[in-house]
């Protein structure tokens, strides 16, 4: 009667691993912290491809340590593109969730069948990680002068470009990232809504609208501001004469106003200016207004 073979302990900590990234992603409450990044670099990096790679290679002599590692970052690499293009032709199309769970099985599927195949082979004839045995290859690969000068070099800088492509992957990850510089600019009616405007006045009838600027330009900001009525100025609150708003900072507030003179089909402008151009709004909105005289 042939003996239940253990379930092989690397295998069992890429499927570990897999579903330990899967928790933390999926879950809102564990999902956004910095294990999650931790988690998802070798998720995308080296998981699936080693798993493939294993699946593919079940007998330790058919790949030495060091190309084991390149291929399950090579393949990692195809992986995740095929699954997203896969996904982009569904109608679902490509999102976060689909392709988590894609990648989650394809990774569990690939370590139970390399489980089988592993199965079928010698016990001294399946791969099994041996950190000792690791340790020394390596120290054969770049000790030894057995090789040639060409094969270590070549061994070298297939270490350090995926030392590279890990450390760039981290940065994209956990850098800042600096979108596009704007300065957000809109009036709202009395209500708070951007419709419902007030357009019809009597002479020297006052009216009403909510002023709102967000900074997006990643730096504190100096604003001025003008409102203007056939290219004639009309007084604003000392609040909105100047503004200073630190990188994505909202001021949001009502705008009273006064309109001193009758006319149909008028203008009224909202100007912004920034801190280095005076003279050229740097956003500016407007609506047309009728000024009637007081029946």
């Amino acid at each position: 009667m042939s003996r239940v073979r253990k379930f092989p302990l690397d295998l069992m900590l890429v499927a570990g691993l897999v579903l330990l990234t899967d928790i933390f992603l999926i879950v809102p409450v564990l999902s956004g912290n910095f294990l999650c990044t931790i988690l998802g670099i070798p998720m995308m990096l080296f998981l699936p491809g080693y798993a493939l790679i294993a699946a593919f290679f079940p007998a330790k002599n058919d790949l030495d340590a060091i190309e084991r590692t390149a291929l399950s970052f090579g393949m990692s690499a195809a992986v995740i593109p095929l699954t997203g293009i896969v996904w982009n032709y569904s109608r679902w199309g490509v999102s976060f969730l689909p392709v988590l769970v894609s990648l989650s099985i394809f990774t569990f599927a690939m370590c139970g069948l390399s489980y089988l195949r592993r199965g079928k082979l010698p016990e001294n004839e399946a791969f099994e990680v041996s950190f000792r045995a690791m340790a020394l290859q390596f120290k054969a690969e770049f000790l030894e002068k057995s090789e040639s000068r060409l094969d270590k070099t070549f061994t070298v800088f297939l270490i350090l470009s995926i030392l590279l492509s890990t450390t760039v992957l981290v940065y994209a990850i956990i850098g800042p990232k600096e979108g596009e510089h704007f300065t957000e600019f809109y009036i709202l009616g009395p209500e708070g809504e951007a419709d419902n405007y007030t357009t019809n006045f009597t002479l020297e009838q006052s009216g009403t609208v909510i002023v709102g600027v967000v900074n997006n330009e990643y730096r504190p900001m100096n604003y001025t501001m003008e409102l203007k009525l056939e290219n004639k100025s009309l007084p604003l609150p000392e609040s909105l004469q100047k503004i200073s708003l630190a990188h994505n900072e909202t001021l949001e507030e009502p705008l009273e106003f006064v309109l001193p003179f009758r006319g149909r089909n008028m203008k009224l402008e909202f100007l912004l200016f920034n801190e280095t151009e005076k003279t050229i709004p740097y956003r500016d909105l407007h609506i047309w207004i009728d000024v009637m005289k007081e029946v």
